[in-house]
């Protein structure tokens, strides 16, 4: 029996990494160029190849024109489980539609690609091809030949997935609170959202002090976050990027952002800080004086999450997005872990694994609600709050998690 065809149905062929992050982010691109998931499209677990109804070719070429996960999108003439199958499903496709491509001078390349089994040339069949996706966005802003790096600089196609959650687009104001040496912005950039962040660190925002790089001792002048917007002709784009500290926001209250995506530091290579007070130096310290910066203070994992979600809720305009990493270990992860509040709402939750013991999550979250004074502390009394207190302490389980590695490893050796 032939399989019916839609007269907007496309076969897509997705890349085969960072499988959990690939429906999100095909969801928030169909979303963002005004069409939906709806129920009849097939998706086939790990499998690179899903067949989705799309509903004009130009929401699919905008789709490809953004998407990091898919390599290739295909307007899908007919399918089957059999070359008799696959025949009686093209012969039921509109031939109006087939008209265009079927002159005597047309030409046609025919492109094959197969997951988990080889086929011959005779078992091939053709596709149309409409576009490719944004693979090359990987390579071509591969962190290896930017400017300016730091010890977490994010991976690129990571980047532009995070942009994608965010539904990105043309004209957004996108912020990063914890910005270091821009990454995130650049991705946000090259989208055509002008960009803006915060960092805690004077000399990560100025391009001073000792570099990352390997055999390099001190930072250049063209090593800061502008220049790397500059290296990829994106400087049109970026607004500015201020020394602050992210759990004590400095902005007037109203909201700015299309978008807040961003990656807090987890106290494993960079340390997770914010600044003191007069009051909350240790005893022991003499106080500064009253010239002088405020002395930095260790900041709870937990804290600084329900900060940066008290901050989208606040600045966020209403339907603009919340994209950020969690850590969490592993052995005790349970999704009432995800901080939560009352007006944001959780879109998705995708996993990246880092070790056997820890992993991070990608959480994207909408603004659903303006925000009132009384939604400040709401998210305290919620059943999210105290799970999530555990991993304050994800730096010594990630650190004791190597450490046993290490002593594993040694003792193998030694027998």
């Amino acid at each position: 029996m032939a399989l019916s065809c839609s007269r907007n149905r496309y076969l897509l062929l997705m890349a085969q990494e960072h499988l959990e992050f690939r429906l999100p982010e095909i969801k928030s691109l169909l979303s963002l160029f005004g069409g939906q998931f709806t129920s009849n499209q097939e998706i086939y677990g790990k499998s690179p190849f899903w067949i989705l109804s799309i509903p004009s070719e130009d929401i699919a070429r905008n789709l490809m024109k953004r998407t990091v996960c898919a390599k290739s999108i295909f307007e899908l003439w007919g399918h089957g489980k059999s070359p008799e199958e696959l025949y009686s499903s093209l012969k039921n496709y509109p031939v109006e539609k087939m008209v265009p491509f079927l002159h005597s001078d047309s030409t046609y390349k025919i492109k094959i690609h197969t997951f988990n089994k080889t086929l011959t040339q005779e078992e091939k069949v053709k596709r149309i091809d409409i576009a490719d996706g944004q693979r090359e966005l990987i390579e071509s802003y591969s962190v290896k030949k930017r400017h300016f790096i730091g010890n977490t600089s994010m991976d690129a196609g990571l980047s532009f997935i995070m942009a994608n959650h965010g539904k990105v687009k043309e004209n957004d104001i996108v912020f990063d609170p914890f910005v270091g040496t821009g990454g995130l912005l650049i991705a946000s950039a090259h989208f055509g959202a002008y960009v803006c962040g915060t960092d805690i660190d004077y000399n990560t925002v100025h391009g001073l002090g000792k570099a990352s790089r390997k055999n390099q001792k001190w930072r250049g002048p063209d090593e800061n976050i502008r220049a790397n917007l500059r290296q990829y002709g994106l400087e049109k784009y970026y607004l500015d990027v201020l020394v602050s500290d992210a759990s004590k926001p400095s902005w007037r209250k109203g909201t700015y952002f299309d978008a807040i995506i961003t990656d807090p530091p987890y106290g494993i290579r960079e340390s997770t800080r914010r600044t003191g007070s007069q009051k909350e130096i240790p005893k022991g310290i003499e106080k500064c004086p009253e010239s002088h910066v405020p002395v930095s203070l260790s900041y709870h994992l937990s804290d600084m999450f329900f900060d940066l979600l008290n901050f989208a809720a606040e600045t966020l305009v209403l339907g603009g997005r919340l994209v950020y990493w969690l850590p969490v270990y592993t052995p005790e992860y349970t999704e009432e872990m995800v901080p939560w509040h009352p007006c944001l709402q959780l879109i998705s939750n995708c996993e990246q694994k880092l070790s056997s013991h820890t992993s991070r999550r990608l959480i994207t979250m909408e603004k659903v609600k303006t925000f009132e004074n009384r939604d400040q502390y709401s998210h305290l009394l919620s059943d999210h709050f105290l799970p999530y207190q555990g991993h304050n302490s994800f730096r010594e389980k990630y650190f004791s998690g190597v450490t046993k590695r290490i002593a594993k490893e040694e003792k193998c050796s030694q027998e």
